[in-house]
């Protein structure tokens, strides 16, 4: 009998061991351009996380970083035709799908991160839900951070000195206008295609938030940057209207459950990091950190968000600055 036990146990001990785990009932396939240590990288891998541990491993979120899925357009509309589940992407281009989004977009928008983040939770949200009748769900707004100028000509500290510059930007008309505004010559390109044109000389200069100058070592063919925190840059986390309608009211309420959890976790990361990647910067010697008056900046940009107004919605914009400290 003795002997029978032994068999048995050392059978179930190879079987425990030779069979597969059973794969999750749900995977969701999660595209980002950046890297997986920038802060929504991170972002993005937490969200996976929480929802692989609040689902029992039920859902799987496979996370697809550094533009593996293409460029934040093409997630955008492999999303709206149910090729890609998810993804992290930025107003700018949302705003292509749903203009008032754009409105995140407009430059000195916002008095500090706080300020941000109420307007994103109350007005982000109602915002959001147009994009349901256009393919998407809004799930809520992670971090991608404050942008600032970079350029390889020289130093800028004030409009004056951005006369004629080439600045890449995202294909979005708020970020054109307000290059304009600034005297500069705005270049809309890819962001997968920025390394290689500030390196052979395409563009003099970019504008986009410290994670990414770091993250993406921009030091290394920039030699200015200036904080002019013109913008900030929130980072939306959408589903696929076809993927979420395939979730029953249990997954869903853990992917959105998981979701809220992880944006407090990323926005609070990425204020973290924000001085640390400015530390890390400067630490290489590649590029000088250079302090403006941003007050000159925020004058000179002014127009902008009246040529938009309209666009966004003046209301929309009154309630953003009601909701300022």
């Amino acid at each position: 009998m003795n002997r029978l036990v032994s068999i048995l146990g050392a059978g179930l001990m190879a079987l425990s061991l030779t069979t597969p785990t059973w794969a999750a009932d749900v995977t969701l396939k999660l595209g980002h351009i950046a890297v997986p240590d920038h802060p929504y990288g991170k972002g993005a891998d937490q969200f996976a996380k929480l929802v692989a541990e609040k689902s029992g491993g039920s859902i799987e979120v496979k996370v697809f970083p550094s533009s593996q899925l293409g460029g934040q357009k093409d997630l955008i509309e492999g999303m709206v035709f149910g090729a890609v589940d998810m993804a992290l992407v930025g107003t700018a281009v949302l705003g292509q799908f749903q203009p008032q989004i754009s409105i995140f977009d407009l430059p000195f928008l916002f008095n500090d991160r706080q300020h941000a983040y109420k307007s994103l939770d109350t007005v982000g949200m109602e915002l959001g839900k147009e994009l349901e009748g256009r393919g998407i769900k809004l799930l809520g707004y992670m971090e991608n951070g404050i942008r600032h100028v970079t350029n390889n000509v020289r130093p800028i500290k004030e409009p004056a000195d951005m006369d004629g510059l080439k600045i890449r930007v995202m294909t979005n008309k708020i970020f054109v206008e307000m290059m304009k505004s600034l005297g500069a010559s705005p270049t809309p390109m890819a962001f997968s295609e920025l390394y290689s044109a500030m390196q052979q000389g395409a563009v003099d200069g970019q504008e986009n938030p410290s994670a990414h100058i770091f993250t993406k070592r921009f030091y290394e063919v920039q030699k200015y940057a200036s904080k002019t925190a013109h913008a900030y840059s929130p980072e939306p986390i959408i589903i696929s209207m076809i993927s979420w309608s395939k979730l029953n009211d249990e997954q869903k309420a853990i992917i959105e459950e998981a979701a809220k959890e992880a944006i407090d976790w990323q926005r609070q990361v990425s204020e973290d990091q924000d001085n640390k990647y400015w530390e890390q910067i400067i630490a290489t010697g590649k590029m000088e950190v250079i302090d403006v008056d941003r007050a000159k900046f925020k004058e000179a940009t002014a127009p902008v968000i009246e040529m938009f107004a309209k666009t966004v919605g003046q209301d929309n914009i009154d309630k953003i600055n009601a909701l300022a400290e």
